[in-house]
C-alpha cells in the first residue's frame, strides 16, 4: 500500500427533507450574498427552485442567479458567472444540480478566488504555488459525478472543443445537501449515465499498477456491488427511495478519495472519453460505457489477477483457477452486458462516432501524438486508436 493523504472537508446533510436546513446553514456560516447556479428548468418544475429561494429570502440572504448549465459545462458560461460574481460581490456560490452544475460552480469559484481566467487555471493550475479556495455549497439533484465531495472539476472550452479537468483540494465544496427524493424526476437515460459514472470513478481507481491495498479493494468492491444492484432496481422503479439513496451516497464515496487510498489515480478511460464528450457532445456516462470495456480488454493482460478478482467479487463469476484469463475476460463481457441492460451504449457506432473520426479524437487526447495517457503503461496514440477499434 502506498503512502496517502485523505482529506474530505465537505459536511454532508443526507436524507429526506434535509434541504429545509439550507438557508440556516448558509446564515450560520456567515454568508450574505449568494450566486445561485443551476442548469435546466427541472429544479423549477419540481418546485425545488422556489423552495430554495423562499428559504434564502426568509432568512435575509440575498442572491443573484445564473442558470443554463449544460452537460459538459461550458467555459463561456463559467466566464459569465465570474463576471456576475465580481459585479455582485458574492461571497459564496450555491450549486443546485448534478456534476455539471457543481463543476461549473467550482470553476467560477476558483477564478474568483485567484483572480485568474478559468481556462488559464485549467492549463496552468499545476504550476501555481498556491490555489485559493472560494466557498461552494451544493444541493445535489443527480447521483453521478460525485463532484459534491470531490477535488475535481471538468469544463469544456466551447470553441476549441476541449474538455479538461482541474484537481485540487480547493475544489472541495464546504457542504452538500443530499435528498435522494430530489433524484426521482431524473430520466431513465440520465440515471443510467449516472450509474456508469459512479462505477467508473471506482473502477478507474481499482485498476492501477500498484499492488496491495486490500482494504481499499474491499471497499471498492462493496460499493460496486451495491451500485450494480441498486441500479437495476432504479431503472425499473425510479421512486424507490432505498435504491436512489444507495446511488446518491455511492456517487459521493466513489469520487471523494476513499476508493483510492494507498494507490494512484490515473483514470485513463476518463482521459480518453473526455474528448469524445467535448468534441461530439456525448454524455459523459455514455462515453465511459463505450470506452471503459474496450480499455479493459486492451489492458487486462497486464493485471490478469486483478481483473479476475473483479469478475468474481463484483460480477459473481466463478474463478477458473486453471485459466484466470478466461475469468477476467468473462468479467469484462458481463460488465458490458450490464451496461446494455440498463440502456447504455457499448460501441462507438451507438454514440454516432465513425472510424473516420478516430484521428481527430486521438490527436486531441495526445496533442497530435506528442503526449500519452497514463495507464498500466503510458498509452500512445496508436494504443488509443486500438482501443477505439475494440469499441467499434
Amino acid at each position: 500500500m502506498q503512502n496517502f493523504e485523505y482529506y474530505t472537508p465537505t459536511k454532508v446533510f443526507f436524507g429526506r427533507g434535509v434541504e429545509e436546513k439550507l438557508g440556516q446553514t448558509i446564515r450560520d456560516l456567515g454568508f450574505r450574498k449568494i450566486l445561485l447556479h443551476y442548469g435546466s428548468g427541472r429544479i423549477k418544475k419540481t418546485g425545488l427552485y422556489d423552495k430554495i429561494t423562499k428559504n434564502l429570502t426568509e432568512l435575509g440572504i440575498s442572491y443573484c442567479e445564473l442558470g443554463g448549465v449544460e452537460p459538459n459545462p461550458k467555459l463561456s458560461l463559467v466566464r459569465e458567472g465570474v463576471e456576475l460574481g465580481k459585479r455582485e460581490n458574492v461571497d459564496m456560490i450555491l450549486a443546485v444540480g448534478g456534476g455539471s452544475v457543481i463543476d461549473s460552480a467550482k470553476a467560477i469559484g476558483l477564478s474568483l478566488a485567484n483572480d485568474l481566467d478559468p481556462w488559464y487555471m485549467v492549463e496552468n493550475y499545476r504550476k501555481l504555488d498556491k490555489i485559493e479556495k472560494f466557498p461552494v455549497g451544493v444541493v445535489l439533484t443527480l447521483a453521478a459525478a460525485g463532484s459534491e465531495m470531490s477535488n475535481s472539476l471538468v469544463i469544456t472550452h466551447d470553441e476549441a472543443k476541449l474538455k479538461r479537468s482541474i484537481n485540487t483540494d480547493a475544489n472541495r465544496p464546504i457542504f452538500a445537501f443530499m435528498n435522494p427524493e430530489l433524484t426521482y424526476s431524473v430520466s431513465k437515460y440520465q440515471t443510467a449515465c449516472g450509474i456508469v459514472d459512479i462505477m467508473m470513478h471506482t473502477m478507474e481507481r481499482y485498476y492501477s499498477p500498484e499492488k496491495g491495498a486490500d482494504l481499499t479493494d474491499r471497499i471498492s468492491e462493496g460499493l460496486l456491488v451495491s451500485v450494480k444492484d441498486a441500479g437495476l432496481v432504479v431503472i425499473n422503479e425510479p421512486d424507490n427511495y432505498e435504491a436512489r439513496a444507495t446511488l446518491m451516497w455511492a456517487s459521493s464515496l466513489s469520487h471523494n478519495g476513499i476508493t483510492e487510498c494507498g494507490r494512484s489515480r490515473l483514470m485513463p478511460a476518463h482521459r480518453i472519453s473526455h474528448d469524445i464528450s467535448g468534441i461530439f457532445e456525448v454524455a459523459h456516462g455514455a462515453a465511459l460505457s463505450v470506452v471503459f470495456p474496450a480499455w479493459a480488454k486492451y489492458e487486462y493482460k497486464k493485471d490478469i489477477e486483478k481483473f479476475a478478482q473483479m469478475a468474481t467479487r463484483v460480477w459473481g463469476i466463478e474463478l477458473d483457477e486453471d485459466n484466470p484469463e478466461k475469468t477476467a475476460l468473462l468479467g469484462i463481457e458481463t460488465m458490458k452486458e450490464y451496461f446494455r441492460t440498463i440502456g447504455m451504449p457499448v460501441s462507438m457506432k451507438e454514440i454516432g462516432i465513425e472510424e473516420k473520426d478516430y484521428e481527430l479524437l486521438v490527436n486531441a487526447t495526445t496533442n497530435n501524438g506528442k503526449a500519452g495517457v497514463e495507464s498500466y503503461d503510458v498509452l500512445s496514440k496508436e494504443d488509443i486508436l486500438n482501443i477505439y477499434k475494440l469499441a467499434q
